[in-house]
């Protein structure tokens, strides 16, 4: 167990317990990922970038998750491509592996780990609604619905899964079940998959072309969604795939010719993040990876800088609440209609760990990282002492 508690008015820390050990961070390097998002990005989310020259269109993605997505919806990019006259071409950038450094193999059937990519659709997710009494869900893209068929009688399912995918392809496999249910099952990605999705979606010709800048190609970004949008979605539910398309959105604004997260993760340490307590192993946007370390006050010393760069209300407005939505809604209740706590969960398997700000009773704003790590069994204990030492922190403050 490793905790930091510190005042964010005064600076001063009011704590310290193992704060300079290294931890597996889990979910709160996303705390990292918003800080590069916030440094490198601006207002709006760049949706794509393109060249036009006499009877085409080229364009190629910067990592903007949004296009079709089932929770961050944005359509700007497709009306765009669906009304411009000129032959749309689209151009692969070099782009990092499907999945990053340190992530389990194994959790390629799951939510939340979809592939990455520099121009995603649909979430790189199907999404599969079941209803019982039906053997087969409806299926969400309706591309995907040749795909999906129903388990043999009596077929293994060990892991009590709705939908199974073979591992290397997109053959999807249902498990009836006695009751309605969602799911959503990332599918593997392809240049040659993204194309058909793209002229299946806007019902036109999309042809592959090399990427090559002419040095008299003038590039144009179109903008799509608010930041905010993102980065809510992102830090509320703790969304892996956002994280990992933002630190692509942000290698992009960096250069036009690739993506690449160890680049933007490079850049923001150097330029941004010189001072932390301890230097933190960044490997990945999500922090999915367990190659991730990072120290309690470190994470702390971030809570501050992002106090001190960003105001306030929109600061807090990004994170979960205690007793209001996403990872926190079960805890920290509100105290007469007012959360007092907002942070930022980390789980993995045997580790969780909590960060944020605590509002006492007396008004003062404390920064603090709650990390637990090699825990064995069920964490319901950990997480209900976790709560009874915040509320203390809360009450005596």
């Amino acid at each position: 167990m490793g905790v930091s508690l510190t005042d964010v008015a005064t600076g001063q820390q009011l704590f310290g317990l193992n704060d300079d050990r290294y931890f597996t961070p889990a979910s709160t390097m996303k705390l990292f990922s918003l800080y590069a998002g916030l440094r490198l990005l601006p207002d709006s989310l760049p949706s794509l970038h393109y060249v036009v020259r006499p009877d085409s269109l080229v364009f190629w993605g910067t990592g903007d998750p949004t296009l079709l997505h089932g929770d961050v919806p944005s359509a700007r990019a497709l009306t765009f491509l669906q009304n411009r006259p000129e032959k749309l071409f689209y151009a692969e950038v070099p782009t990092v592996a499907a999945f990053g450094p340190g992530w389990s193999w194994d959790d390629y059937n799951y939510y939340f780990q979809p592939e990455r990519g520099a121009f995603p659709v649909y979430g790189h997710t199907v999404r599969f609604y079941g209803k019982a009494g039906q053997p087969l869900p409806r299926v969400y893209p309706r591309f995907f619905r040749p795909l999906t068929e129903l388990a043999p009688a009596g077929a293994a399912n060990p892991a009590e899964d709705h939908v199974r995918r073979t591992p290397l392809e997109n053959r999807f496999t249902v498990f009836p079940t006695t009751k309605n249910w969602v799911d959503e099952t990332p599918f593997r990605t392809s240049s040659a998959l993204l194309l058909q999705l793209l002229q299946d979606t806007l019902r036109r010709p999309v042809l592959p072309t090399p990427f090559r800048l002419r040095p008299q190609d003038a590039v144009y970004t179109l903008r799509g969604l608010p930041v905010d949008s993102l980065y809510r979605r992102m830090l509320r539910v703790s969304d892996n795939f956002l994280a990992e398309q933002l630190l692509l959105m942000c290698s992009s604004s960096l250069r036009l010719d690739s993506l690449n997260t160890a680049r933007a993760i490079q850049v923001v340490q150097q330029r941004y993040l010189q001072g932390l307590p301890d230097h933190p192993t960044w490997v990945d946007g999500s922090g999915l990876s367990r190659l991730n370390l990072v120290t309690p006050r470190t994470l702390t010393a971030l809570l501050l800088r992002l106090h001190q760069e960003v105001e306030e209300p929109r600061l807090l407005s990004l994170l979960a609440a205690g007793g209001g939505q996403g990872t926190l809604r079960r805890r920290y209740r509100p105290v007469a209609g007012k959360p007092w706590l907002w942070g930022k969960t980390g789980t993995l398997t045997n580790n969780h760990n909590l960060v944020g700000y605590v509002r006492t009773k007396s008004g003062r704003l404390l920064a603090f990282s709650f990390l637990n790590n090699n825990l064995p069994g069920d964490d319901a204990p950990v997480r209900a002492e976790m709560e009874r030492i915040l509320t203390q922190v809360r009450e005596r403050l």
